[in-house]
């Protein structure tokens, strides 16, 4: 009965992404219990520059904190169509931060990584405040976000610019990542790194060191929008010949949309990626 209710709302989500928007499906179903959520908080001057923190229910000091970056090419995306990858970690204990940044046309690379360093730095100075660990912080993205969050965690620039360092994160977590694409073949996305002149530095592949966090990667098998062994499986060679701590997770029932989808209740049965995240902050490699 669950798997068929899955199935069932797969297909309206499918179909909700061809029309309006599938994200704010999965939104209205996400019931508004099982978290606390302390909206709208400003990092920055900017309007874009807003975060959303989830607490759990259960009061306990110390908790682990995931910052969540969404995806949307650098040129769409808003926290709030996020509230259920919040609450299904909430759920589990986890205290999660959905911040928004900067979008293409208004900013171009490098603008959004500096709001999501500027994101990190506020959580890590807060997050306290909330009951969270600032020595229990990992970055989580999808898609673009999954990329934002590799540049943080694999180029030291953006979080030294906060008073921070990649050291400082006890890991990070990649769902369906670009992290190796130039030369950029999505129009949309061109323009948000100065194609045909996009700077190789822009790219988490070339900022690989063996003193980078350890990283849960997950991706679909299939992914018409973001190649994973290009992408997902190269980097994780990349990390791994420097002595990094990798884990790999490819799932044949999703694919580059339903795979972040799949942290919503009507669709965990596509992919554990609840149970997989949650494993890896809880105790991660070298805890």
């Amino acid at each position: 009965m669950i798997k068929a209710l899955g199935v069932a709302m797969m297909a309206i989500f499918m179909a909700a992404l061809s029309g309006c928007s599938g994200l704010q499906l999965l939104d209205s179903i996400t019931p508004s219990s099982g978290y606390t959520r302390t909206a709208d908080i400003a990092y920055g001057s900017d309007p874009r520059q807003r975060l959303d923190v989830y607490q759990p229910l259960q009061t306990a000091a110390g908790r682990p904190v995931v910052v969540f970056f969404y995806g949307g090419s650098w040129n769409s995306g808003a926290r709030g169509q996020y509230r259920y990858v919040a609450r299904a970690l909430a759920k589990r204990g986890i205290t999660v931060v959905v911040a928004d940044y900067r979008l293409y046309p208004q900013v171009r690379y490098p603008a959004f990584l500096e709001d999501n360093a500027q994101a990190v730095g506020w959580t890590h100075q807060h997050i306290g405040e909330y009951g969270g660990n600032p020595q229990r912080l990992f970055l989580m993205g999808h898609s673009s976000g999954a990329y934002n969050a590799s540049m943080l965690a694999l180029d030291g620039r953006w979080l030294q610019a906060v008073g921070m360092r990649p050291a400082d994160l006890r890991g990070w977590i990649g769902l369906a990542g670009p992290y190796d694409f130039l030369p950029i073949e999505n129009p949309e996305v061109r323009p948000v790194f100065f194609f045909p002149d996009s700077p190789p530095d822009s790219q988490p592949i070339n900022h690989v060191s063996a003193d980078a966090a350890p990283v849960l990667l997950i991706a679909a098998n299939s992914d018409s929008y973001v190649n994973p062994q290009r992408n997902t499986a190269g980097l994780a060679k990349r990390l791994r010949a420097e002595g990094v701590s990798v884990e790999e997770r490819y799932y044949a029932r999703v694919n580059h949309m339903t795979l972040v989808g799949a942290f919503a209740w009507p669709l965990a049965w596509m992919a554990p990626v609840t149970d997989e995240v949650v494993r890896f902050v809880m105790a991660p490699p070298g805890a």
